[in-house]
This record gives structure tokens, C-alpha cells and sequence, in this order.
């Protein structure tokens, strides 16, 4: 990939690879330095990558990435549940952005990044395979248990009104 290229993926996927990280991780200056790294990685192997693989590869990488720094981060995180405040079932949301976030927060990992990547991102479900590493199958399978999990968290009227 040429030095004209890798400007070409950093203008065409820079604004859509912080929105994917941002939506999983929830923090704007995280999701900067991670969209930066994997830029960085993107032109450390620029020479070995072909232009028309660079797309794939830059989310594969920013993937990999992201929950790395997960990793870390819950590494790193010591809490005691007995220390931690009880949170209230009986609040009520009129929003459903609210709603939709809490229950994003609520998926596990891997079930947030599929879904994040098809519903948010517009990508294929091989394409995401090639991203997280997973054969479409389980893409699938994960995109539809997140679904399933969202429909009924939405869908309980107490959570609405």
C-alpha cells in the first residue's frame, strides 16, 4: 500500500472506526488513542497489505485492539461488589436512546462489537467474521442473541415509560 493510499483509508474510515470503538467503550479519549493505534499498526504493515485489504484489516486491528485494552483494563480494576452502590430497577426512562445504551452496556463484549459492526457499521456478516475472527455462523448466532437480549429489555413497558 502506497503513502497515498493509507491517506485514502485514514480520510475514507478515521470518522467510522472512532464511532465503532466509541460506541463499545463509552470514552471519547480512550476510543481516540485506540482508533490511533491501530492507524499506527495500519502503516507499521502498510507495505505487506493490499489496498483493497486495508478496510478489513484496519477494523480487524482496531478489534484486537480495543479488547486488549478491555482486557487490560478489567485487569487492572479491583472492586468490591459489597462496596458498590445498589442500582434501582424501578427508575424510569422516556428516552429510548437511554434505553438502547444501557442495554448495549448490558451485551456481552463480543455480542456488542457484531452488532455494533452490522446494525451501526453496515458491514456483512463475512466481513465482520474477518474482523473479529469468528466464521459467519457465529456471527450470526451472536447478532441474533444480541437482538433477542435488546428486544426483550426494550420491550418491557416498565423500561419505557
Amino acid at each position: 500500500m502506497t503513502t497515498s493510499e493509507y491517506n485514502e483509508i485514514v480520510e475514507k474510515y478515521a470518522d467510522r472506526l472512532f464511532r465503532y470503538i466509541l460506541k463499545n467503550i463509552r470514552d471519547r479519549e480512550r476510543a481516540s488513542d485506540l482508533v490511533q493505534d491501530s492507524f499506527e499498526k495500519l502503516w507499521i504493515r502498510s507495505g505487506d497489505i493490499q489496498f483493497s485489504k486495508a478496510k478489513s484489516y484496519l477494523f480487524s486491528i482496531a478489534h484486537n485492539t480495543m479488547v486488549d485494552s478491555i482486557r487490560k483494563e478489567k485487569r487492572q480494576i479491583v472492586t468490591d461488589v459489597a462496596d458498590m452502590p445498589a442500582i434501582a430497577d424501578n427508575r424510569h426512562y422516556s428516552d429510548i436512546k437511554e434505553i438502547l445504551d444501557e442495554g448495549l452496556k448490558r451485551l456481552t463484549e463480543i455480542q456488542r462489537s457484531v452488532l455494533l459492526l452490522r446494525d451501526y457499521e453496515g458491514y456483512s456478516y463475512e466481513e465482520i467474521g474477518d474482523i473479529t475472527g469468528l466464521n459467519e455462523s457465529q456471527v450470526k448466532v451472536y447478532i441474533y442473541r444480541a437482538r433477542v437480549f435488546l428486544k426483550n429489555y426494550i420491550g418491557q413497558i416498565e423500561r419505557v415509560i
